[in-house]
């Protein structure tokens, strides 16, 4: 049994309107739905990859991971149930508003919503973006990744590592715990960030074309929405910004990710810092021995050391990808 993919992600706003603007105009969702309390934005041919629930809290209501196969839910339900934890089985009516065939749904041990699901709806529709982009990067790789803060990390890592088999990529331990995991070939699809709060950090796009993410930043900057600045991650080789969403967490809007192979990949403890250069956090106070300037000393390290990314002919995923489309 495995769980291959984020499928999607629920979101607790009752600022919709914000919540429309934001996922459309910035990100370049297509909003396909307003009924009720609710609004959904599919990013591919999946019927929907975003729900953002009419509700009071402003962060996570649910992620919602993929199974390969039918029989995967009643196998992770037993060993839940074993592990301790409550599993609820998803209702005919839940399936239908979640556009899946059939789910499960449990708490983690900080309380997050989970949600296990097989069979996610597709449509023949074309995409229709809320912005002009090329695309997202999804198929296989699923939605993007989601992050956590934690409260003890210590609790959390093992019941996603041991329990819902998910596969540590790397770790950092300075300036705070950090755990990312991959359960495909995306470098991570989940990671948890252990500041001792509870809550959702960021959830993380990636576009098919590096200009989408330019131009999302130029209208972030007009709209004083910038949170972390352009720049480029150690581990996973992304090049993003993160603008501040309607209820105060990040999405970080991404290219070029790195892509893994599972079957050879060797967890790892990272020293870098999160990144080569940029991702100042600007929603930060720039005070002296304050976290904003510990990042940006982390940051100046790895330059004159002159960290990088190989360049892409040492990285077939995107070597591969720039010579297919050279041949379009």
């Amino acid at each position: 049994m495995a769980i291959c993919a984020l499928a999607y992600l629920g979101i607790r706003s009752d600022r919709l309107d914000d919540w429309s603007d934001f996922a459309g105009k910035l990100l370049g969702m297509q909003k396909v739905d307003r009924a009720g309390r609710s609004m959904a934005f599919r990013m591919d041919d999946r019927m929907q990859r975003l729900v953002v629930s009419d509700e009071k809290g402003e962060t996570l209501a649910f992620l919602g991971f993929e199974v390969e196969r039918a029989a995967d839910l009643q196998a992770y339900a037993a060993r839940l149930e074993r592990a301790g934890v409550k599993v609820q089985p998803g209702t005919r009516e839940l399936a239908d508003r979640r556009l899946v065939g059939e789910l499960i749904w449990f708490e983690d041990p900080m309380g997050n919503r989970v949600e296990l699901v097989h069979a996610p709806m597709v449509t023949d529709d074309p995409f229709v973006p809320g912005r002009p982009i090329q695309g997202f990067k999804t198929g296989p790789l699923g939605m993007g990744h989601a992050v956590l803060h934690v409260q003890d990390i210590d609790v959390m890592m093992p019941f996603y590592r041991d329990v819902l088999d998910f596969h540590v990529s790397d770790y950092g331990l300075v300036p705070y715990g950090l755990y990312f995991f991959h359960v495909n070939g995306r470098h991570h699809s989940f990671a948890m960030v252990g500041s001792g709060q509870r809550g959702f950090h960021h959830f993380m796009v990636e576009y098919q074309n590096l200009d989408d993410v330019g131009q999302g930043y130029d209208i972030a900057m007009g709209s004083d929405r910038v949170s972390y600045s352009l720049g480029r991650h150690t581990n996973d080789w992304m090049t993003s910004f993160y603008a501040t969403t309607p209820s105060g967490f990040f999405v970080e809007n991404g290219w070029g990710g790195r892509v893994i192979d599972p079957a050879t990949w060797t967890p790892h403890e990272t020293h870098d810092g999160p990144s080569f250069w940029g991702h100042e956090r600007l929603y930060l106070p720039d005070e002296k021995g304050g976290l904003r300037e510990r990042m940006r000393d982390m940051r100046m390290d790895a330059a004159r050391r002159g960290l990088r990314a190989p360049p892409a002919a040492d990285c077939p995923w995107l070597f591969g990808e720039l010579a297919r489309g050279g041949r379009g």
